[in-house]
């Protein structure tokens, strides 16, 4: 910059209007010194703005962007090519300070704040930093030709789950990354199936893709982290004939600040959120991990929420404590679970007014999860909706009461599981005959609280396997 006084502006912004006469006064005042120091304009969308003075043609923001220009108008001090000193917004007593001049600005108020700089507007910011500083990414560019169908050319190139998918570009992706402290190099996981390293730029780029916000990646890259761990068993997930997937249920803050849906529709479409951030973690595993359908993925018949199956709980809302507190985090903590799910399952019973008979409607659904024969082998996600757990609120039940009658009313007699019992072939051995056996191992019911304020209806969420060669539910925090 040259030496002297500099100022940035911009014609679309109501005080660089207002100090445009200012300027003028300015450079007249700053003429009239007994050691005339020269101010240069640098105007940033319109370069006839502001009439009467020096200007310069700053409409590529090269000179803002290299001079990290925030706000205008902003007056700067340059002495010996060096800046000295800045004023941001106008502020008569400061103007009056740095410049040298008195009297500036007569008839207008003391303080007026500016307006934002173009060059850190979203629109510009990530072009102009992968235009002056270089790129950041590391990732293998794919170039798609002039004539080519955007859309087309990722459907072609396997990258989409058969839905359209957001471009990943450059500027997107660095905006995405602008949602994590993370280092876009740092590792987050070795995703199965091909178990290749996956990072966080990795990451942010499905998450670009899915059509997440950059303040959703820190729960895509927790989930991601959760989901390549032995325990939860991604790999096994993908490959079994079953139809579960991935399960994401968000506890704390976060889900207020980002607008996640846990009320209406709460499994529905409609929420940008809910709708992408399941979908990130699966664009992860296919695109990263190799996880594609009729590959890897076995699955004999899927489920829709194979796409991406995520939601919040309504802790506002519940009679308990926070879904997240089960698996030993305080309250208040933003989390997400991961769990082995296949598609929720309607509970309906609007007739029940006290607690036993409604556990008595969701046990009778729980025990003919997946076939009324199976025990012990499988967890479940039961959704409590409001007008239900309005009846165990009145009642003074606590999540821990909810949970030993559930387990308690879900025990199976032996006599009804073996093979053949009932008219159906399957079954366990002649053994189990005479005993009473639970169908859920301990810890293997996952209460959730959500659903619309209106119509008695509960769901359940039935897992996959559970124990070493399954999956365990998972719930970690979440970091930025």
């Amino acid at each position: 910059m040259p030496s002297g006084l500099v100022a940035f502006v911009k014609r679309d912004c109501p005080t660089c209007e207002v100090v445009a006469p200012v300027l003028v006064a300015l450079a007249e005042g700053l003429a009239a010194l007994p050691e005339p120091v020269g101010l240069t304009v640098y105007t940033q969308d319109d370069p006839a703005f502001p009439a009467n003075v020096e200007r310069v043609d700053d409409r590529d923001l090269s000179v803002s962007w290299h001079h990290e220009i925030e706000a205008v108008p902003t007056l700067i001090r340059v002495e010996s090519g060096r800046e000295v000193e800045r004023v941001l917004g106008w502020h008569r007593e400061e103007w009056e300070a740095i410049s040298g001049v008195e009297g500036l600005g007569e008839g207008l108020p003391d303080f007026r704040p500016g307006c934002g700089s173009l060059s850190v507007d979203p629109a510009h910011a990530p072009q102009l930093a992968i235009r002056f500083s270089g790129s950041k990414l590391k990732a293998r560019r794919v170039e798609v030709a002039s004539l080519e169908d955007e859309q087309e050319a990722f459907f072609d190139r396997g990258f989409t789950d058969g839905l359209p998918i957001v471009p990943p570009t450059e500027a997107r992706v660095l905006a995405m990354l602008e949602g994590t402290t993370r280092s876009p190099d740092e590792m987050v996981a070795i995703v199965p199936p091909d178990l290749a390293p996956c990072s966080v730029e990795k990451v942010a780029i499905n998450a670009v893709m899915a059509g997440c916000k950059p303040e959703y990646l820190p729960i895509v890259l927790t989930a991601v982290e959760a989901a390549c761990t032995d325990e939860f068993n991604i790999h096994g997930l993908l490959a079994t004939t079953m139809s579960a997937g991935p399960v994401l249920v968000v506890n704390g803050p976060i889900r207020k600040r980002i607008g996640m849906n846990s009320g209406k529709n709460v499994f529905g479409q409609g929420n940008r959120a809910n709708s992408t951030i399941g979908r990130a973690l699966q664009l992860v595993i296919r695109n990263v991990g190799g996880g594609r359908p009729g590959e890897v993925d076995r699955a004999t018949l899927g489920n829709p929420g194979k796409v991406g199956f995520c939601f919040a709980e309504d802790e506002e809302g519940s009679p308990w404590t926070p879904l997240s507190t089960s698996f030993g985090h305080e309250a208040g903590v933003d989390t997400v679970m991961l769990f082995p799910g296949e598609g929720p399952r309607t509970i309906v019973d609007q007739l029940a007014r006290e607690p036993e008979p409604l556990v008595q409607a969701f046990a009778a659904a729980m025990k003919t999860m997946l076939t009324p024969k199976m025990v012990l082998a499988f967890d479940v996600i039961l959704v409590v909706s409001p007008e239900h757990s309005r009846i165990f609120r009145e009642a003074g039940w606590s999540r821990e009461d909810l949970l030993a009658k559930l387990h308690e009313v879900t025990l199976m007699n032996g006599d009804d599981l073996v093979r053949g019992a009932g008219g159906i072939a399957d079954g366990l051995p002649e053994a189990v005959r005479g005993q009473q056996i639970p169908k859920f191992k301990p810890g293997g019911i996952h209460i959730v609280h959500a659903g619309g304020g209106a119509g008695l209806f509960s769901a359940i969420i039935p897992g996959w396997a559970n124990g070493e060669l399954g999956s365990a539910a998972l719930c970690r925090e979440i970091t930025s």
